[in-house]
């Protein structure tokens, strides 16, 4: 067997990349940039190419503080020279006592070892402070020291440098990858091999934002969801991050229509932490600024608690009106009846646990009990049948490969970058609304189970080993996807790929845990339960569907042989 050839990238690889991206970003975001932003640009297209080099190298690199004499970089033939011509051009700055907010990343670029040889310190004061951690000394320094004196002591033994342009070289990324955790090394996984992109005309990209606001409103979520990372990270009283995320809330802007959904994330993320943190009164108050799931399913919770049983009542209703999944489909019904039966002796099963107690149960050696699934699977092969584990691994698959030029379809506007791995309204309605007449035509045009067979397998093979964030290759998944084609009727495929694609975050989850089948053409899509396992919503939402549509699929209870 030939190895892979190794992949060398050219020596300024990430300046070629920066290029493009800045390149990439004028074509399709030059009317939303700032001044700020244009200035930027314009002064770095003027530098030389070692200080370009350099300035990329820092851009890249995490903090903003670096020793000059700990870089090394064997592309750039003249370093001193480049520092020197970005600090003449303003890239970089010497530190120095106005930089003093920022002190603690400044001397975190140092060693312990190396802080308490270079800080102005006492002897007295060394010997404690060698007991301490790096963070330990950093924090003292900023807080018994005179910062001037600190950059005095540093920089008279090398030179320290922070790099400027930080909020431009972040809006350039930002624009180009649509969200914050976007990062160049994508180019370098794509340029290795690493991960094969699917290939675009360059020329249908689209701009994922139409305005200004439309950038500055995604990014503050962006930045709010960080900070807020960043508060609990610090241990923040509970009641300090709730009063500081409803203060943000009241003087933030309001949201067009692209950054809702991420403001709504982040308030099911803050409700959430005070509910953990047993803040029951504030975390309500948060959930009631979004309709996310769950954010009504824990209101509802949280006010049957504090005892506003109409209002949660109330809120029941209209979850079971309108529920946005599985979950609160649900809840809404099971919990209703909670509330109704409180005080009574007979408490009301919920859906999931009747549907299980329904089932049927099959006796599994013991030495199974870590590995259930394969104990059960074991069990069918013993009686005759094929079994293999599915879940949700041939469906997703049977998605992606049917609808594969679909879903990656850039004329639909939802590609807006080459290194995007999935459509950006991939989980949001949007994604059927405004694909739903090329779904129902490419369903149609396969009316026989050769098409299905053909069309799977022309996709598996033309596009295999190209990210898909619904299909993990492997031979196996096309040995599945076939034998679901081979045992479902045709138009019971189309009803289970329609049904995924009208909520693909939810959807492409909950599908039972094996396929069982035997050469008669009998098969059962089995979900496996331990004794002390419970059934999901989304499973039992999966488990009904099949039902509805004549599809053979089954819970099966295990009790243990000891």
């Amino acid at each position: 067997m030939v190895g892979r050839q190794k992949i060398v990238l050219t020596p300024r690889y990430y300046l070629d990349n920066f290029r493009y991206v800045l390149d990439f970003v004028k074509r399709l975001y030059g009317g939303l940039l700032n001044e700020a932003e244009w200035d930027f640009i314009r002064r770095f297209d003027a530098l030389s190419l070692d200080a370009q080099c350099l300035y990329v190298r820092f851009s890249n690199r995490k903090g903003l503080f670096f020793r000059v004499n700990k870089l090394q970089y064997t592309e750039i033939t003249d370093l001193p020279a480049a520092v020197d011509e970005l600090i003449v051009a303003g890239f970089v700055d010497r530190l120095s006592a106005h930089h003093e907010p920022m002190g603690d990343d400044a001397l975190s670029v140092f060693t312990k070892p190396e802080l308490l040889d270079l800080l102005p310190l006492e002897p007295e004061e060394i010997k404690p402070l060698s007991k301490e951690k790096k963070e330990g000394v950093v924090r003292y320094a900023m807080q018994e020291l005179d910062f001037g004196e600190i950059v005095t002591s540093l920089t008279t033994r090398e030179i320290v440098v922070k790099m400027n342009f930080e909020a431009e070289g972040m809006m350039i990324k930002y624009l180009f990858f649509g969200n914050r955790s976007g990062s160049m090394t994508e180019f370098v996984v794509r340029d290795l091999g690493m991960v094969n992109f699917e290939r675009y005309d360059e020329s249908k990209l689209t701009a994922r934002f139409r305005t200004r606001k439309e950038v500055e409103d995604k990014l503050l979520i962006s930045l709010t969801s960080e900070e807020f990372y960043e508060l609990k990270e610090a241990e923040t009283p509970a009641e300090d991050i709730y009063n500081w995320f409803l203060n943000w809330n009241e003087t933030r802007p309001e949201l067009t229509e692209i950054a809702i959904p991420s403001y709504q994330k982040l308030v099911v993320r803050v409700g959430a932490y005070l509910e953990r943190q047993k803040l029951p009164e504030q975390a309500l108050a948060v959930y009631e600024l979004s309709d996310r799931v769950p954010a009504r399913e824990r209101r509802v919770r949280l006010l049957f608690r504090n005892g506003s049983v109409e209002e949660a009542l109330a809120l029941c209703d209209e979850i079971a009106v309108n529920p946005y999944n599985a979950e609160e489909r649900y809840f809404a019904n099971d919990f209703r009846e909670k509330i109704l039966s409180t005080g009574e002796k007979k408490r009301p099963r919920k859906a999931t646990t009747r549907f299980l107690s329904d089932a049927e149960s099959v006796n599994i050696p013991a030495a199974y009990r870590h590995h259930v699934e394969a104990g059960v699977m074991n069990y069918y092969l013993e009686q005759g049948y094929d079994a293999a584990f599915t879940e949700n691994y041939p469906w997703r698959g049977l998605f992606g490969l049917v609808f594969w030029d679909i879903i990656y379809d850039a004329n639909v506007q939802a590609i807006h970058h080459p290194l995007q791995r999935a459509p950006s309204d991939f989980y949001l309605p949007d994604f059927y609304h405004k694909r739903e007449e090329l779904l129902r035509k490419r369903l149609a045009e396969l009316t026989t189970k050769d098409d299905w067979r053909r069309h799977t397998g022309r996709m598996f093979n033309a596009k295999y080993g190209i990210t898909n964030v619904l299909v993990d290759w492997s031979d196996e998944l096309q040995a599945l996807v076939q034998r679901i084609i081979d045992l479902l009727d045709i138009e019971q495929l189309r009803l289970i790929l329609l049904e995924m694609a009208r909520n693909v975050r939810e959807h492409t989850r909950g599908f039972p845990d094996l396929l069982v089948w035997n050469e008669q053409g009998q098969y059962d899509f089995v979900e496996v339960k331990s004794p002390t396992d419970h059934l999901g919503p989304q499973q039992l939402h999966w488990l009904e569907f099949f039902q509805t549509i004549g599809i053979h699929g089954k819970v099966v209870r295990v009790i243990w042989e000891l």
